[in-house]
């Protein structure tokens, strides 16, 4: 499908949902919803897992009405957790992974809520935060990595649990979930009655107001040592939101990449990772 036909079958849903916010405001809102909480691609078909998390252990771990997915590939005892970003699933570490092994550390990779072989369709940060936080108390890792709004949730995780960890590497990750929710918007074309029900939502169910709900202010405080690292071509996150974080996070090193896009996929940034996790 071509951007094009792609871009007016986004204008239509929207136009859509801005009707039915008028004649039926509640089946709107759940369209909205679920348009922005579920992802449409990311998910792993256990008949058609990945090469990459073939090899080694795989575990999944019951959790409220969740099955929470891990990989792990053993080294020793000091741990190292890969968190991904959305539409996407724990196969997307397979290029940094070679160089990660070469440290010796164990390192487990999550498949977040509703991507891989995780369960739900609903993915959120709070949610994500929990399924970090399951893993974390059975495994207690040194070093976290996450990448896109991974990198978020690992932000939005030390703000609410009391695990912390020795070292933290955002790669390509959101800073304020209020510029994330105002792109889904204009995107649509949602109009003001929607956002406020979004708004509303939110705070009811958990008690987040938008503007505070941020990265930057998640770890403005945060004493650990940290790794930003962010594109100047990233069109999916632009790299302002990795500034804002930096600029925040006074114990973290930034590091400006060109020509790597969202994805940050570059073997002289894999070395820069590993140095940083070996000092």
């Amino acid at each position: 499908m071509s951007k094009i036909i792609q871009n007016i079958l986004v204008k239509i849903i929207g136009a859509y949902i801005n009707f039915l916010s008028y004649v039926a405001p509640k089946k709107s809102f759940a369209i909205s919803y679920k348009f922005f909480s579920e992802p449409r691609k990311g998910k792993i078909n256990k008949n058609k897992i990945p090469k990459t998390l073939q090899k080694d252990l795989q575990q999944a771990y019951s959790f409220k009405e969740h099955q929470i997915q891990t990989y792990i590939w053993k080294g020793n005892d000091d741990i190292i957790l890969l968190v991904h970003g959305w539409e996407s699933n724990a196969s997307r570490w397979k290029k940094l992974l070679p160089y990660l092994k070469k440290t010796g550390k164990t390192i487990i990779a999550i498949d977040a809520p509703a991507h891989g072989m995780s369960s739900g369709k609903e993915f959120n940060v709070p949610i994500y935060a929990e399924f970090i936080n399951q893993v974390v108390q059975k495994y207690h890792p040194k070093i976290v990595i996450g990448h896109s709004i991974g990198g978020n949730a690992i932000a939005y995780y030390q703000s609410q649990y009391d695990h912390s960890f020795e070292k933290i590497i955002l790669l390509g990750s959101p800073s304020d979930f209020k510029v994330i929710l105002e792109n889904y918007f204009k995107m649509l074309g949602l109009n003001s009655k929607i956002k406020q029900q979004f708004l509303m939502y939110i705070k009811q169910r958990f008690n987040i107001i938008i503007d505070d709900f941020s990265a930057s202010n998640f770890l403005k405080s945060n004493t650990l040592p940290g790794m930003i690292a962010h594109d100047i071509d990233d069109n999916v996150v632009l790299f302002e939101e990795g500034k804002k974080i930096a600029n925040s996070w006074k114990t973290a090193e930034f590091i400006q990449t060109e020509g790597l896009g969202h994805s940050m996929h570059n073997e002289n940034l894999y070395q820069a990772i590993v140095d940083f996790i070996e000092i």
